[in-house]
Parts: C-alpha cells; sequence; structure tokens
C-alpha cells in the first residue's frame, strides 16, 4: 500500500484548514482508493474523527510525542517513511523563520533534501507560496523546490514570486485551493442550522463577516490600524449597511483564535440584536459554507472565508489581511472586490460593502463559471499524484 504523507495546519481550529485536509482526501481517495495517509498534527483525534472515512493516520505533534509542533520525530518519520510528500495551504513563508511553533518553512527545508537522496518526491499541492522577504527564506525554498519533480500551485502569484526571486523551478502546474470543493450539507441540514441560529424564517436578507486576531499585520504598512480603531470602524460600516437595507448579520468565526476580536466588533455596533455568530468548531466546514450559501454578501478577512463563501457563490468582499486573499480572488475574475489596509477608513470601507452589496447579483451570475472552472483544477492534479506515485486510476471515468 502506497503511503502519501499530507503537511498542512490540521488541529481543527481552523475551517479552512479543515476544508483543505478533507476536499484532498475526498479528491484523492475518489479516484486512487488504496492509499493510507498520514497526516501530521497537532489534534491527532480530531483527524481520525473528522476524516474517519478515509485511512488517514494521524501523527501527533505534541511535546510528549517528541516534537515542537512541526519540528520533531513525527514530521521527520511521515516524510522520511512515505511514498510521496504533499505540501499543502500556504505554509511556507519565512516570517518567524526559527520559530518552529510558527513557521514550517525551516523543518520542511531541513528534511527535503533527505527525501530527496531517498527517492521520495515532495509536492506542492495546490499551495500558495510566501511572503518569503530574506536570502535566508529564498535559500529554503529552493531546497524544498529541489527536491519536487513539479510545483502544483493555486495562484498566480506564487508564480510571480517564484520568477521574482529567480529560484531553480520544476515544472509549475496551475491548480486551485482544495477547499474549493466543499460542498453544503442537504437544504434539510441547513433549515436545522439557520434554526439554530435564531434565523429560521426570517425575511431579512443576510450580511456575513469575518475578521481576525491579526487585523493587518501581514499587510501593515506604516503604524497599522490599531485593534480599538479597527473594531470600532467595522462595527459602524456593519451598523450602517444593516440599518439601510434592513439586513441581519452573521458573523463567522472559521478560526477559533478570532471570536475575541469578532465579539469585540459586535460589541461596537448598535444593531447587535442582528448578529448571529456561526462559530468553527460548533459547525463542520460544510455547515460553515452551508450557512454562507444563504447570504448575500460576506465581508472576509480569512481567505478561507471567502474561499467557502465562493465556493457556495456567495459574492464577498476583501478586507486584504494577507496576500493570498488576493492573489485568489484574482483566480475567479473578483480582483476589483478588494479594499487594502493602507488608508482604510469607515468610508471607504461603507464604499466598497455598499457598492458589492448593490451588485451582488451580477457578481453571483459571473462567479459561478469561474468557481467551478477552479474546483475543476482542484480536482485534475489529483492524477499527477497518481501518475508520481505509478498508480492507475480506480475507475476508467477518472482518468484524463
Amino acid at each position: 500500500m502506497k503511503r502519501v504523507t499530507v503537511l498542512g495546519n490540521f488541529s481543527g481550529r481552523n475551517a479552512g484548514d479543515n476544508a483543505i485536509l478533507g476536499n484532498l482526501l475526498d479528491d484523492i481517495a475518489a479516484v486512487y482508493p488504496d492509499l493510507e495517509f498520514l497526516v501530521p498534527t497537532l489534534n491527532a483525534g480530531y483527524v481520525r474523527r473528522a476524516f474517519s472515512r478515509h485511512r488517514v493516520r494521524a501523527l501527533g505533534l505534541m511535546p510528549w510525542n517528541a516534537s515542537l509542533k512541526i519540528f520533531g520525530l513525527p514530521t521527520f518519520y511521515s516524510m522520511l517513511k512515505t511514498d510521496v510528500v504533499l505540501i499543502t495551504d500556504n505554509i511556507l513563508f519565512d516570517r518567524r523563520y526559527f520559530n518552529p511553533a510558527f513557521n514550517y518553512l525551516s523543518t520542511i527545508a531541513l528534511l527535503a533534501p533527505m527525501c530527496r537522496k531517498r527517492g521520495i518526491p515532495v509536492l506542492l499541492y495546490n499551495a500558495s507560496l510566501g511572503p518569503i522577504r530574506t536570502p535566508r527564506g529564498a535559500a529554503a525554498l529552493q531546497r524544498i523546490l529541489d527536491a519536487c519533480p513539479i510545483g502544483i500551485l493555486r495562484d498566480e502569484g506564487s508564480r510571480a514570486l517564484l520568477e521574482r526571486l529567480g529560484l531553480d523551478c520544476p515544472p509549475l502546474v496551475m491548480g486551485a485551493d482544495c477547499a474549493l470543493n466543499t460542498v453544503a450539507p442537504p437544504a434539510p441540514r441547513l433549515d436545522e442550522l439557520m434554526a439554530g441560529l435564531g434565523l429560521a424564517g426570517s425575511r431579512r436578507p443576510l450580511l456575513g463577516f469575518n475578521v481576525n486576531t491579526y487585523v493587518d499585520t501581514w499587510q501593515k504598512q506604516s503604524g497599522g490600524i490599531g485593534r480599538e480603531r479597527f473594531t470600532q470602524l467595522v462595527g459602524r460600516v456593519l451598523d450602517r449597511v444593516t440599518t439601510e437595507v434592513d439586513a441581519d448579520v452573521v458573523a463567522f468565526v472559521t478560526q477559533v483564535m478570532d471570536r475575541g476580536i469578532i465579539e469585540q466588533v459586535i460589541g461596537q455596533m448598535e444593531q447587535q440584536g442582528r448578529v448571529r455568530i456561526a462559530a468553527n468548531p460548533d459547525l463542520s466546514y460544510e455547515e460553515l459554507a452551508g450557512v454562507m450559501s444563504r447570504l448575500e454578501l460576506l465581508m472576509g478577512m480569512r481567505t478561507h472565508s471567502l474561499i467557502l463563501s465562493c465556493a457556495v457563490n456567495t459574492p464577498v468582499v476583501n478586507l486584504n489581511a494577507y496576500p493570498k486573499s488576493e492573489a485568489f480572488l484574482a483566480t475567479v475574475g473578483m480582483r476589483d472586490w478588494t479594499i487594502q489596509f493602507d488608508g482604510l477608513s469607515e468610508e471607504s470601507l461603507y464604499a466598497m460593502v455598499r457598492k458589492a452589496w448593490d451588485a451582488r447579483e451580477q457578481t453571483r451570475a459571473t462567479l459561478l463559471p469561474e468557481v467551478r472552472r477552479e474546483q475543476a483544477k482542484a480536482r485534475a492534479v489529483v492524477h499527477d499524484v497518481g501518475r508520481i506515485l505509478g498508480l492507475e486510476p480506480a475507475r476508467a471515468d477518472a482518468a484524463r
């Protein structure tokens, strides 16, 4: 039996990471069912429970597993005792390079040359790269690329980064984010979810929002906006828009750590009685996407709040907290619906959200074919993994 190691942040705390892993497993196993997946994780119990439909071996990354998050024996074992290593999501950046509790690049760059010597291919799998801002980070990324027979990227921004850094690259394939293949639950379950949020039978349209704890840390231009000013600004914009269009609000907690700042935004609002919270881990990533399917518009900061919303054809406004968010919107033809932190004000954010609200039906119509194309790209690269492993698709109709 062939083994596939999957590297990413799979602790269960982030619905986007959960969606990446879940859809990756679903996509690959649908074509190549006789595989075992090794998944290093801070929460082995979560991975076993949530993905029990697959042959998954969860490897704990806790201190008692001889590991400091990514750096330790479980990762060494999973990368050196496998048939292929898949690097997912956006874990290759050089921020806090020497902190393995935060940075994956340094550890993977240490092990990738060992994989290469053992003939174990390393693949960027529907991955996003960067930011890489130091020579040390560029050198580490090069060591990983040297072990890659191909690189499967999910956005053009990653390709541009590699060109800008002048790195020697394997053949590059354009895939897409696995999370885009998230399927919302059936209508009866969605009705139950809406009832649980106190929105059963409501005739008001729904506006969603998501913010994150880091605020503008990744995109800071100068002194930064500051958490207090930021939450006040977002709260006032939500009040203005919901009052004008007579909407209810759903706040989405996709990453557990963001609940505090989301509640702080709600605390700044005058219309707090119109707000409901849909949160991971109370809801699965599929259930969160299901609730998003009932929205008219989502204003989001976490990249995967935007991706899950687009997966169910709900228009978004990107309050651009990460380079990867803007890169994703560009891939689905929504580049114009991004607002930057540089110069952000209540008026500029309000104008963007109100413009997006008024254009939502037109946006929805143009978004659908773009997302379907990206969903197909995310699934298609499964065959690249199969070829590298020397496998034939389990079904004749699964071949390209």
